[in-house]
């Protein structure tokens, strides 16, 4: 209804402009804040002050004399507070959304016919995921979310990094030392024990034998040509590496969950040609230029200071190079193309889209998210070469362990009546411990590094998934063996905290719009937070099933419950985190 509403507003609002002689190319609207009594507001008449030679309180009281507001099924009352235009919803507005928040898919927008690739996680296959990267997928993976309810035909990408110096060594070492050679492995799991021959082989690189060394750099470097050639049984003895370490990782990344429905190696690129047709192109670029044997870009017309090297010079391409024929079949399958990047690859991707653009290509179908670290107490540094740092498998359980000592702490304040078995307080630690994780992190904006607190995580009073879960959870305790009759008579809803729910729920499909034009998921945790607020507020001044509760006013107040419950469910479903129905 908000976004109907909405048009009305525009509607009304261009009518009055049009009829005072005034531009109408921009509106001004926006949302008031909580303590004006509106829903919609225009600054409008800021802008055209000087236009209209009038104090913009005037202007603003002139537009809403021209406002007529008779037309309109949502559009209530206009009124004009200083150089503000306030617009105000009708009742039909309260119960026309609730009717419409009764069923599933309140929120999902119409489809837009776009087709968007979001590239997200693409961390080298070279060992267990660290906790310092874990805000790339779950940023990524809420980022897709919010793109496909908002109506667009979404692909999860994981670019898989299989060529190059890193992978050669890695099947280099692989293929030469001996599980004798190697301590034991930190998990069961294949990628905690393929990393131990990626550490054993840097730790010779580095230490070892200098004539050992420089006989296994040899074998290094074949690798690395055979993979350049797209020599198909060096790519096989890659593979090898590669599929193993990769099925640990994403085992570790389902856990959040974070699923792909695609996985594009590096390599193909490679042995499709593409990339050297690319590199062909390119030398034949204005901008092309050879300096000690290597091909590189003069950037200097896009402001970058640096070059762009696309062939060294022993001939062998690089991994910029192979990424800008990965871009060019993006745009070639997909209407827009996302990629979530750590701050540290911002200087890459503007050169990469600067690269794209000599190529000849619409770099207006790419747009990069950039997010800062995620640190955790004591600042630990990560790397998978050494060894150091916090694997993500580590940071889950500890946080379903956490949780788990959390839920405990409450089982005997629990309201509802129904018993919970191991399995069930197993259930509910999983979903509120990697629940807690996610939300914190995609709460935050992307841009400002964050350090991860388990208590602000945890809190189950404070801005956190336990929050918001458990407000979903006693929605789900009230509607428990009760039924929403199918014709609510919205007109028994009567109280401020009644219609404030509803109104918030109303918000829910803006909420998505905004947060999937502004590639910003963190405004779909603002709002469940919120809405988790107006819900508790809810249930503190309204009761639903108490006996001297009126029939009808019952009826209607579990039909806000349910319309919350929904909105909280989808809501969250946006960030990825699971929705308990008993806490």
């Amino acid at each position: 209804m908000f976004l109907a509403f909405r048009a009305e507003v525009e509607d009304a609002l261009y009518g009055a402009l049009s009829a005072l002689d005034l531009p109408t190319d921009d509106l001004g609207l926006e949302e008031p804040p909580e303590d004006v009594p509106a829903v919609l507001a225009s600054s409008v008449a800021f802008r055209l002050a000087s236009e209209a030679g009038a104090a913009p309180a005037s202007v603003a009281a002139d537009i809403v004399d021209e406002v007529d507001t008779s037309e309109y099924d949502y559009l209530g009352d206009a009124t004009s507070q200083g150089p503000y235009v306030n617009f105000e919803v009708t009742r039909q507005y309260d119960a026309d959304t609730l009717a419409a928040t009764q069923s599933d898919g309140f929120g999902r927008l119409p489809d837009t016919g776009d087709s968007v690739v979001v590239e997200h996680t693409s961390a080298n296959p070279t060992g267990p995921v660290h906790v310092g990267r874990a805000r790339n997928p779950i940023i990524g993976d809420a980022t897709a979310r919010v793109l496909d309810h908002a109506g667009n035909d979404v692909t999860r990408e994981y670019y898989v990094n299989d060529a190059g110096r890193q992978m050669a060594v890695f099947t280099w070492a692989y293929e030469t030392f001996d599980e004798d050679d190697l301590p034991e492995p930190e998990r069961e799991k294949p990628d905690y024990d393929l990393v131990r021959y990626y550490r054993k082989g840097n730790a010779f690189l580095d230490d070892g034998d200098p004539e050992a060394v420089e006989a296994a750099e040899e074998e290094i470097a074949d690798i690395i040509e055979g993979l350049d050639a797209g020599d198909e049984e060096t790519y096989e003895r890659v593979s090898e590496v590669v599929d193993q370490v990769l099925d640990g990782m994403t085992d570790t990344l389902s856990r959040l969950p974070a699923e792909f429905d695609e996985f594009v190696k590096e390599t193909r690129f490679l042995q499709n040609e593409s990339t050297r047709e690319v590199t062909e192109r390119l030398k034949e670029s204005e901008y092309a230029y050879k300096e000690e044997g290597a091909w590189q870009l003069d950037l200097d017309d896009w402001d970058i200071e640096q070059s762009f090297v696309f062939l060294r010079s022993d001939g062998t391409t690089l991994y910029t190079t192979r990424d800008l024929a990965h871009h060019e079949w993006k745009f070639s399958e997909f209407d827009r193309a996302v990629t979530v990047l750590g701050e540290d690859q911002e200087l890459h991707a503007n050169k990469l889209r600067a690269a794209l653009d000599i190529l000849g290509n619409d770099t207006d179908q790419l747009e990069e998210l950039f997010y800062g670290w995620v640190n955790l107490p004591g600042g630990e540094s990560m790397s998978t070469r050494a060894g150091t740092g916090v694997d993500m498998d580590d940071l889950f359980d500890e946080a379903v362990s956490r949780a788990r000592d959390e839920v405990e702490k409450r089982l005997d304040d629990r309201i509802r009546e129904d018993d919970l078995t191991e399995d069930d307080i197993d259930r509910i630690s999983r979903q509120v411990g990697i629940g807690a994780v996610r939300y914190d992190i995609v709460a935050k904006q992307p841009q400002k590094a964050i350090t991860f607190d388990w208590d602000d995580a945890l809190d189950f009073e404070g801005q956190s998934a336990p929050y918001v879960q458990y407000a979903h959870a006693r929605s789900c305790g009230i509607l428990d063996g009760e039924t929403v009759p199918d014709d609510i008579d919205a007109s028994h809803l009567t109280e401020d905290a009644e219609i404030r729910l509803i109104r918030s729920v109303a918000r829910l499909p803006v909420v998505v719009e905004r947060a999937a034009d502004e590639l910003e998921p963190h405004q779909v945790a603002t709002y469940v937070r919120n809405l988790a607020d107006d819900f508790n507020t809810f249930y503190r001044e309204c009761p639903v099933l108490a006996d001297d509760v009126d029939d009808d006013v019952r009826d209607a107040r579990l039909a806000v419950v349910n319309a919350a419950r929904e909105a909280l469910d989808t809501g969250l479903g946006l960030l990825g985190v699971e929705a308990p129905e008993s806490m």
